[in-house]
């Protein structure tokens, strides 16, 4: 059916027009015109919508328009079958009371604070309840694979540990090697004020090999490889590729988390001594072409100044670190629901949340490791 206008204006009689086929911007224009230019010459106009087959905001001004100039003339006008949604728009564009609101009232913002506070308050309550939960279920699967209950899959144990590991080894380099060269240099800059350069090496030893080696390491763990898992699973959750594990009897947590906490433990292990080993080169280059410190030297130096606890202290925090960053990410991936944004803005939170996280229980290793005298 064609878009057009059909008049029945009955002598003495209400007018009714019938509107057929698509009222849309593109359609709409001549159309509107021609409905405008009927004089209000009736007791009342009945608008007949039934053959409306597409309605936009251009073909509900249209119609608008047409009731508001019978209004002003004194004569009534009335739609008639109109479907809700049609009917809804047309109110919307008139803007009379009952119409859509397309700005809410803003109401009192204080009242608007504390609710919004609520809110946030009670989401955060329901995501450390969910966190939890999931934390707990981990652990239950996690010992049990470790005592041999459950099945242990080393091919995505490998494949995880060479996505996290191995291929992070060029940027986890370039990132120590660059820190190292930083250290090196504002140390001695300031050493050099008191005459005590030679105390550089101290600096740079006990700075990369108990703190910042492992830190940082696990910061860029956390943006790599944490964005990754979060990005990863709320994929397979959105695409209906966990519950078809869960249809099949398989755990998600089993096959999915894992494979990714192991290796992301044993990965960062490796990568906060390798990271802290290029740290430590940078460092001898520095000592060695700004303080004519010979390569021998240095390492005997390093060796005096590095004592055995920092390197067991940053070794030991290197997997846990590890294990916090897999959980963060495989968490906010199982929480993603509806569509991408959700995926994207999870990804976020688990990477802010993974070093927000790193960050605290490296504080609490000091304080915990100086209380027992390894400071």
């Amino acid at each position: 059916m064609g878009t057009g206008i059909i008049w029945d204006a009955p002598a003495g009689g209400e007018a009714r027009v019938a509107l057929t086929g698509r009222w849309t911007i593109s359609e709409v224009t001549d159309l509107a015109d021609a409905l405008a230019r009927e004089a209000p010459r009736a007791p009342g106009l009945a608008i007949d919508l039934a053959g409306v087959e597409g309605l936009d905001t251009a073909g509900a001004w249209a119609i608008n328009r047409a009731i508001q100039r019978w209004e002003q003339a004194g004569f009534g006008a009335r739609l008639d079958g109109a479907s809700p949604d049609i009917a809804r728009l047309i109110a919307a564009v008139d803007g009379t009371p009952g119409a859509i609101k397309l700005r809410p009232d803003m109401g009192n913002p204080v009242v608007a604070r504390v609710e919004r506070i609520g809110k946030a308050l009670v989401l955060q309550g329901r995501n450390i309840t969910n966190f939890l939960g999931f934390l707990g279920h981990v652990l239950i699967v996690l010992g049990g694979t470790l005592i041999g209950r459950r099945r242990l899959r080393w091919h995505a144990v490998v494949h995880q540990a060479e996505a996290i590991g191995v291929n992070a080894l060029g940027i986890i380099g370039l990132l120590l090697f660059l820190v190292g060269l930083v250290i090196a240099q504002q140390g001695a800059v300031q050493l050099r004020q008191f005459g005590a350069e030679v105390f550089t090496v101290n600096l740079i030893g006990r700075a990369t090999t108990r703190e910042l080696g492992i830190l940082l390491t696990a910061i860029m763990v956390a943006g790599r490889s944490g964005s990754a898992f979060a990005a990863q699973i709320g994929s397979m959750k959105l695409n209906q590729e966990i519950d078809a594990l869960r249809t099949i009897g398989l755990d998600p947590i089993e096959v999915l988390v894992i494979p990714r906490v192991i290796a992301s433990s044993l990965m960062l292990l490796g990568l906060a001594f390798y990271g802290g080993l290029c740290a430590l080169v940078a460092g001898g280059f520095y000592v060695w072409s700004e303080l004519a410190m010979p390569p021998d030297s240095y390492i005997t130096r390093l060796q005096e100044v590095i004592l055995m606890s920092d390197f067991v202290i940053g070794m030991v925090k290197a997997p846990v670190f590890g294990f916090i960053i897999a959980i963060m990410g495989c968490f906010h991936g199982f929480q993603v629901t509806g569509n991408a944004e959700s995926v994207g803005t999870r990804t976020t939170q688990a990477v802010v949340e993974a070093i927000f996280v790193v960050i605290v229980f490296d504080a609490f290793f000091a304080f915990f490791f100086s209380l027992l005298g390894y400071n």
